[in-house]
C-alpha cells in the first residue's frame, strides 16, 4: 500500500509532463531485498520463488497504476527494475516483464557490477583475462532474450569504483568491452558517477584513456553509421579484445586455466577484503589483487602436492574471510578423489588446523577443501574423506582473524582416488 500510494502521488503529479520523463518501477529492492528488514526491524520469511513472484506483481501493479492514471502516463516509456536489477538473475525464467496496455513502451533495467571484486572493492586491481572478457560477454549475450522479445534494455548502472575515487587500472578496457557489448545488442549504456569519472568543477573527464574512449563512441562521431556497421564494427571488437587476452595470458601465466587439465590454487581473500586471489569456482590466476606471486600445480593424479600464495609484493593480508583450496576440473578428471590437507604454513610456521577438512563440489566441475568458509556451517551431502569419516569435519578449519598478518601460506595436500578413481 506505501507503494502505491507513492507512485499514485508522483504519478499523478508528473502525468502531463513530456515524454522525456521515464518512470522505473524500482531500484535494487525487488528481488533478494524483500527480506530486509529496514522498515519492519524484521527479516522477512520469503523463499526465493515468492520473491520472484512478488517482484513480478510489484511491477506488474506499477504499470497498471501508472497508466490507469491518463495523460502521458498512458503510454510514456516505464523502466522496469529486473530481480536484484542483476543480469543473471533477470535472465532467471521466474522473472517475468509485466503486460502493458501501450504497445511497445516498457524498457527493462539491470545493473552491472561484474566482478565485484574488481568494480566494488579495492581487493583485485586488474580485469581482462579470457575468463573475464568470456564472464562479461556471456552475461551480455545472454540478456539479448529481452530485446529480442522486443524491450528496450538499459544498463541503468555500470562502474568501476574504488574507496579513494581514483581510477583503476585497465577501467577503460572493462568499459570499451560494455560499451561494444551494448553496441551488438542495442543496449543503452549509463554510467554510474560519483563525481569520480568525471570532474564537474572543470567539466573535464579524470582520466585520459577513459576521456578517449568516451570521446570516440560519442554521437557526432558514429552518427553517419548504419546499424549493421555499427554491430559488426563491435563484433570485430570484442573478438580482438579476448584474442589480445589469451594471448597475453599466454605469454605471462605458467599455469592458464585450460578445460584439458586439473588445476590446483588457493582461494583467498582477506578479512577487509583488501587482497584476494582468485575467489570462487572459476580458477582465474589474473583475478587477484596486483603483487601476488601463486604457486599453482597441475594435478596429474595420486600424490602430495604444494600450492601457496606470497602477498609480500602487495602488503600483508589482515586474516581471512574467505579461503579455500580449489582444483578446476577435479571432478571431470578425477571423480570421487579426496583431497586431505596435511601441512598449512603461515609466514613459513605450521600452523594448527581447526578439526578436519573435506572434500566436496560446489558446481560438480571445481573440487574444493574448504579453509575457512563461514557461509558453511554444516557438512553437505557429497562430503568425502580418505578414511571415509567425517566426524570433526569443518568448512572452518583455519579461522585466521585480522590480528593475524599473514605474509605468506603455503597448503601441502595429498591426493587419493576414491571409489569411482
Amino acid at each position: 500500500e506505501m507503494y502505491k500510494s507513492m507512485w499514485s502521488q508522483i504519478g499523478e503529479h508528473f502525468k502531463d509532463y513530456s515524454y522525456k520523463l521515464i518512470f522505473e518501477s524500482a531500484n535494487e529492492e525487488l528481488g533478494d531485498r524483500l527480506n530486509d528488514k529496514d522498515i519492519t526491524g524484521k527479516n522477512g520469511v520469503l523463499n526465493k520463488n515468492e520473491c520472484y513472484e512478488t517482484a513480478n506483481m510489484i511491477n506488474s501493479e506499477f504499470v497498471k497504476l501508472i497508466r490507469s492514471q491518463g495523460g502521458n502516463n498512458a503510454d510514456r516509456f516505464l523502466l522496469i527494475a529486473g530481480y536484484n536489477t542483476d543480469i543473471a538473475h533477470t535472465c532467471d525464467d521466474r522473472f517475468k516483464m509485466p503486460e502493458d496496455t501501450a504497445d511497445s513502451k516498457l524498457l527493462l533495467s539491470v545493473h552491472y557490477y561484474t566482478p565485484w571484486d574488481f568494480c566494488g572493492t579495492d581487493s583485485v586491481n586488474s580485469w581482462g583475462s579470457p575468463t573475464d572478457f568470456d564472464e562479461q560477454n556471456g552475461l551480455f549475450e545472454m540478456l539479448s532474450k529481452f530485446s529480442e522479445q522486443g524491450y528496450g534494455v538499459v544498463i541503468g548502472e555500470y562502474a568501476v569504483m574504488t574507496k579513494n575515487g581514483g581510477i583503476k587500472e585497465d577501467t577503460d578496457k572493462f568499459y570499451a568491452n560494455l560499451l561494444d557489448n551494448c553496441d551488438l545488442y542495442d543496449y543503452c549504456p549509463v554510467l554510474w558517477d560519483c563525481s569520480s569519472f568525471y570532474l564537474r568543477s572543470t567539466n573535464t573527464l579524470a582520466d585520459e584513456a577513459i576521456a578517449k574512449l568516451f570521446s570516440s563512441r560519442r554521437y557526432e562521431n558514429e552518427k553517419s553509421k548504419d546499424t549493421e556497421t555499427v554491430k559488426a564494427e563491435a563484433k570485430k571488437n570484442l573478438e580482438a579484445a579476448m584474442q589480445t587476452a589469451k594471448d597475453e595470458q599466454a605469454a605471462e601465466i605458467e599455469l592458464p586455466p585450460s578445460d584439458d587439465m586439473a588445476i590446483a590454487w588457493l582461494m583467498f581473500a582477506s578479512s577487509d577484503y583488501n587482497i584476494s586471489y582468485s575467489v570462487g569456482d572459476t580458477y582465474d590466476p589474473t583475478g587477484c589483487t596486483a603483487g601476488i606471486k601463486a604457486t599453482n600445480v597441475q594435478i596429474t593424479g595420486e600424490g602430495t602436492y604444494t600450492v601457496g600464495l606470497d602477498f609480500t609484493g602487495c602488503g600483508t593480508a589482515k586474516g581471512t574471510s574467505f579461503s579455500a583450496l580449489g582444483i578446476s576440473n577435479g571432478e571431470k578428471f578425477f571423480p570421487g578423489y579426496t583431497y586431505t590437507i596435511d601441512e598449512i604454513l603461515i609466514n613459513g610456521e605450521p600452523y594448527q588446523m581447526v578439526g578436519k577438512g573435506y572434500t566436496s563440489s560446489d558446481d560438480g566441475k571445481c573440487t574444493r577443501v574448504n579453509l575457512f568458509n563461514s557461509w558453511v556451517n554444516s557438512v553437505p551431502d557429497d562430503a568425502r574423506t580418505a578414511d571415509g569419516d567425517l566426524t570433526d569435519c569443518s568448512a572452518q578449519i583455519m579461522p585466521l582473524t585480522k590480528k593475524d598478518k599473514v605474509d605468506t601460506i603455503t597448503v601441502t595436500f595429498t591426493v587419493k582416488a576414491g571409489n569411482d578413481g
